[in-house]
């Protein structure tokens, strides 16, 4: 009798939860379903009686991004020139003429001239500026509009005209297959140290990495620098690829957490190693995201590599592309992912915005232990921090809104034509009398502004009375002084990022991988520290 008394109870709370549950997806449903209809409903009343016409496509957009911009920075709607963009960020092939560019309103800006492709051989240079393309001027074109133009079937052509210090130039240019390759430089160091450097994550990372690894074991290679610093991540499944490359088959690499259950994985290794020897130095920084972050994170957790240079980014968010109507799409966010010790790394807290819109930092509510496969302490919380940290200066807010500024490009394209060569690669750099001059050129560049800059021109422009007229250049000149003061504090940050921008403007990207490789400070104590074969086992044993 008792036994049926239970079952009955227990029958009865189970058809009431399900009862419940099928009321709250009922409602949640009809809630969405009634906000589309409220949009349908708008939008038709809008476009019938709204006395301009209206864009439908842009209007839509709008809406679209509004309703994500709350979420994480990674969730986005893609319209289908997004989407075609997305692919060749994946697969890391396109048909163009061979540069990477800014968009403005004068056209479209060359940030990059690829060595040895189309744009190249034509003789386009870093910092011009294409007006216009077979007759159509870019002036003042939307940034989805100017994206198209350059793009095409390989072998076709065009005829550009560019904007280079005030001359405006024309060039007939053909279009060719553009293969981005994600490690874009791999070379020896010393008789016995290898060096590769990986870019980003697209499609033809392992292979390209394996390739590298493959060419510098023949060379004699018997150390490793691997080099993932401001690498933004990318594919989950080329990270797994690579991280097997240096771990046991059947180890797991990483698991993710999803609302929906299909999409909570444990991911594990499935092929041979490369090598299981080799001692490895892994670089990071805080441009280290995502994808790098998850081979980091593994190598770390499983005693296999010594991590050095700064924090890395702390992005612990998987995303996923889903198709949508009219050749769109949405890439979600759909799960957290956690590394073999158990460590989520992400840094920001979206969920828990304060009023303001601020988003919080999950280390701030305080960080968590975990234990590599030896038994050394690593924690949650904000990143993968390195075994050995390289320290440099913290970047004032003042930095932080230069290295955003156009001005450090603007300056690098004056410094090319005002100087018709530049030492060597290897013996390049730029001094305290660069800097200066540097200092100088913000005097008259008007991209690099600060907050307080900016209030005070509202300010001004919005109450010229004469006392305020009189004492404007004085505080205009103060503000300049603090904010010249406040980035020399990262004088080695600036210095860093000038010195390569300008290298890159003699000798191509190549030109700026060949200095660091030796003269950057990172790579020589990698250097350093994996010549001591003693400091490098012991720290990895966490005796």
């Amino acid at each position: 009798m008792i036994k049926f008394n239970l079952s009955k109870k227990t029958f009865l709370v189970l058809f009431v939860l399900a009862i419940c549950v099928s009321y709250s997806f009922k409602s949640t449903f009809f809630e969405v379903a009634k906000q589309i209809e409220i949009y349908n409903t708008l939008f038709k009343e809008l476009n019938m009686y709204y006395i301009n016409e209206i864009n439908p496509a842009e209007l839509t957009n709008k809406a679209i991004k509004n309703t994500l911009k709350d979420l994480d920075p990674y969730t986005n709607f893609y319209n289908e020139q997004d989407v075609e963009d997305a692919k060749i960020r994946r697969e890391g092939e396109y048909g163009g003429i061979g540069i990477s560019v800014y968009y403005s309103k004068k056209g479209i800006q060359i940030n990059e001239v690829y060595k040895g492709f189309s744009a190249d051989k034509a003789g386009l240079k870093v910092g011009d500026i294409i007006i216009s393309i077979d007759g159509q001027s870019l002036n003042n074109m939307e940034r989805e509009e100017l994206s198209t133009f350059l793009k095409g079937a390989p072998n076709s052509t065009i005829i550009i005209q560019i904007q280079r210090q005030g001359e405006t130039i024309e060039k007939e240019i053909s279009r060719e297959k553009i293969s981005i390759n994600p490690v874009p430089f791999s070379e020896m160091i010393d008789a016995e140290t290898g060096y590769i450097l990986l870019t980003r994550f697209n499609s033809k990372a392992s292979s390209e990495v394996k390739k590298a690894f493959r060419k510098l074991k023949k060379a004699g290679m018997k150390k490793l620098v691997f080099d993932l610093r401001s690498n933004p991540g990318g594919s989950l499944l080329e990270s797994i690829n690579i991280s097997n490359f240096f771990l046991p088959k059947g180890k797991i690499i990483v698991s993710t957490k999803a609302k929906v259950k299909k999409w909570s994985t444990t991911y594990r290794t499935t092929n041979k190693p490369l090598d299981l020897e080799i001692p490895i130095v892994l670089l990071v920084n805080e441009r280290s995201a995502s994808a790098s972050e998850i081979v980091s994170g593994s190598l770390q957790d499983y005693d296999r590599a010594v991590i050095m240079g700064q924090r890395s980014f702390g992005k612990g968010l998987v995303q996923r592309y889903r198709e949508l109507t009219y050749g769109t799409q949405l890439k979600v966010t759909i799960s957290k992912y956690y590394t073999p010790s158990g460590r989520c790394i992400q840094e920001l807290d979206y969920a828990n915005r304060d009023k303001n819109g601020n988003v919080p930092k999950f280390s701030e509510q305080g960080i968590n232990e975990y234990k590599t496969s030896n038994g050394r302490i690593v924690f949650d919380g904000g990143g993968v921090t390195p075994d050995v940290i390289i320290k440099s200066s913290k970047r004032t807010k003042a930095t932080e809104t230069l290295l955003k500024s156009r001005a450090i490009f603007n300056f690098s394209t004056n410094y090319y034509y005002q100087n018709s060569q530049i030492e060597d690669v290897a013996n390049y750099d730029f001094r305290d009398t660069d800097f200066k001059n540097f200092v100088k050129y913000l005097q008259i560049d008007t991209t690099f502004q600060t907050k307080q800059e900016a209030l005070f021109k509202v300010a001004y422009n919005a109450s010229q009375t004469t006392i305020i007229s009189k004492e404007y250049n004085k505080i205009k000149e103060k503000l300049f002084k603090e904010k010249i003061f406040e980035i020399s504090k990262n004088k080695d940050i600036l210095k860093r990022k000038l010195k390569e921008e300008i290298l890159n403007r003699y000798y191509y990207k190549e030109g700026v991988y060949r200095h660091n490789l030796k003269n950057d400070l990172t790579i020589k104590e990698a250097v350093i520290f994996l010549q001591n074969q003693d400091s490098y086992e012991q720290l990895l044993s966490a005796k």
